[in-house]
This record gives C-alpha cells, sequence and structure tokens, in this order.
C-alpha cells in the first residue's frame, strides 16, 4: 500500500488554506479533508512493513509541535506542478520529522534521503501550469503573498494510505501516533 506519515492541519490553519485556494482560478484544489503536512513519505509498503512501523511508532515519545503558515510557494520549476502554503520550518517540527523517518528506518525502511521543506499542497495543475494560465495565476497570489498565521498545535501524527483514482487521491488514516504536550515551537 502507498504510504506516507503526515500532520493533519490544525482548525484555525484550514480558512486562509481554503481562501488561497478559492482565489485561484486555474489548477485542482486538493479537497480539504486531503490537506496534510507530509513528514515521511514512504511509498508502496507490504502490511508486514506497516505492521512494524506502527509497533516501533507506538513506542516512541513523538515531541510536541505546533504548524504556522509563512507564504505560498509553486513547485515544479519552469512547469509548475502544484502550489502550496509553506509551513515555518521550527526546530521542533524538524525534529519530529527527523523521528519520522528514523522510526521507518528503523521499521526495515529505505528511504530516499530528501530534503525536509515543510509545505501544505494546495493546488495542483496535473502535467504543469500552462503558460497562458500562469498571468492568472500570479494575478491571484499576489494579494496573498502575504500569508502568514500564528503557530497551532498538531494532537497526533497519522500513518495515511492513498490510493489513486482519476478524480485524485484518496487518502485512509491507517494509525494516528500522538504528540507531547507543550509548546513545539522550539
Amino acid at each position: 500500500m502507498r504510504c506516507f506519515l503526515a500532520l493533519p492541519i490544525p482548525e484555525p490553519l484550514l480558512p486562509p488554506l481554503i481562501a488561497v485556494q478559492e482565489a485561484v482560478p486555474v489548477g485542482r484544489a486538493v479537497p480539504e479533508d486531503n490537506l496534510h503536512l507530509t513528514l515521511a513519505f514512504l511509498g508502496d509498503r507490504p502490511e508486514a512493513e506497516l505492521r512494524e512501523l506502527h509497533l516501533v511508532l507506538g513506542q516512541r515519545a513523538l515531541p510536541a509541535v505546533t504548524l504556522a503558515l509563512s507564504g505560498l510557494a509553486t513547485f515544479g520549476g519552469r512547469r509548475v506542478k502544484l502550489l502550496a502554503a509553506e509551513v515555518t520550518k521550527v526546530p521542533a517540527l524538524v525534529a519530529l520529522q527527523r523521528e519520522a523517518v528514523r522510526a521507518a528506518t528503523a521499521a526495515g525502511m529505505a528511504l530516499p534521503r530528501e530534503r525536509f521543506r515543510p509545505h501544505v499542497t494546495l493546488l495542483r495543475f496535473g502535467a504543469g501550469l500552462r503558460d497562458a494560465d500562469r498571468p492568472r495565476l500570479d494575478a491571484a497570489l499576489a494579494p496573498l503573498e502575504g500569508l502568514s498565521t500564528a503557530p497551532e498545535p498538531v494532537a497526533e501524527m497519522r500513518l495515511v494510505g492513498s490510493t489513486l483514482t482519476p478524480e485524485g487521491a484518496v487518502y485512509d488514516t491507517l494509525a494516528e501516533y500522538p504528540l507531547a504536550t507543550g509548546s513545539g515551537t522550539g
């Protein structure tokens, strides 16, 4: 099963994310229920590995963390593939991401080394944003450049299964792992 470890988006952060989606006239919006911050993409994994990961995570104390939005970014280079809200990269979030990767490694999963750039995908542009749509995207984003929120606590990390369909990905939460309580900003 195709899986990832992620953080759900705290309720107070959803309205500004949805406002961005509604303001942009191009692309396909990620459904509100699918909005998340990926900590570790695990890829296709057999159930035995997922059970082992579940056991490993169940034995770990996961640090407290908060999420704060800090701007918008496009991904995909010249041929933009998606629009995302950037999340402030605080030490607590980096520590949780590293702990998620360590847990996957302890469960026997070999993950590619990737730079952690915390973000929430908002819109997808399929094979890439068409040149004709670029001015519409830029015009919609200009008044939204200052997107910023106060930090909000996150209660848990989730193991999520992803099934690809022609209409987009369908996500199922397979397990939840509570995070410690505290500030999570350091």
